[in-house]
């Protein structure tokens, strides 16, 4: 939900400085390359420290790169299949940094055994709510639904609500319940739109199917 509008948005404010890179000679694939180094430094060496604001902090200046690697692409006209694949590919590999970096929190100094299985189901089911659209869409499904929580709302909740409870460190009372809070709206809203998404792709692969086979009989009828 939150992908249509806030990419557009980012998009038109980011175009001078994905300009300037280009000028600099700076190539899409490397903004990508060390945007998703930023951003797993930054969930995987603060968060399991406690240091959520400076994570938080870290994270969201590198996350930009998801945007503008593409407006470098679109502006240099060298848009590739290969630099849809790697950037696809490295956001996984970020998403999965982060809510690493939460489960090992709690698995060590966070010492919260149940939020530490929220934090790795959210994990893994952000993965897999990727790939069942990414699995429909290549055998030929529309895939017609995003779903209650995409990867944009998954990442603006937990890493907002990281954001603020790291405030607890300068004296802000009571405010580190946001962070588990937040994991429970991004496990139980990624459980809604994984159960959405498949329910859509086994519709919509039913009707391919039916029509393929309406399809056959027609022109076995044809022949004969």
């Amino acid at each position: 939900m939150l992908n249509k509008y806030a990419r557009a948005f980012f998009t038109r404010v980011l175009t001078p400085f994905a300009a300037l890179l280009l000028r600099l000679g700076v190539s899409p694939d490397a903004v990508t390359l060390i945007g998703t180094a930023g951003v797993m430094a930054g969930a995987l060496v603060f968060f399991p420290m406690g240091e959520f604001f400076w994570g938080t902090i870290v994270i969201t200046v590198f996350v930009f790169s998801d945007l503008v690697d593409g407006n470098m692409a679109r502006q240099a006209g060298i848009s590739s299949r290969w630099g849809a694949f790697l950037d696809s590919t490295l956001d996984r590999v970020a998403d999965g940094a982060i809510f690493g970096g939460f489960a090992l929190w709690y698995a060590g100094n966070g010492d919260d055994n149940v939020m530490c299985a929220v934090a790795i189901f959210c994990l893994a089911s952000g993965q897999v709510v990727s790939y069942t659209k990414a699995r429909g869409e290549s055998i030929g499904l529309p895939v017609a639904v995003n779903g209650l929580v995409e990867r944009a709302e998954r990442l603006v909740i937990s890493l907002v609500a990281a954001g603020l409870a790291g405030l607890h460190k300068f004296g802000v009372p009571g405010i580190q319940i946001l962070l588990p809070i937040a994991l429970w709206i991004v496990a139980v809203g990624s459980l809604v739109t994984l159960v959405q998404r498949v329910v859509t792709v086994r519709r919509e692969a039913a009707e391919a199917d039916a029509a393929e086979a309406a399809a056959a009989g027609r022109g076995s009828g044809a022949a004969r």
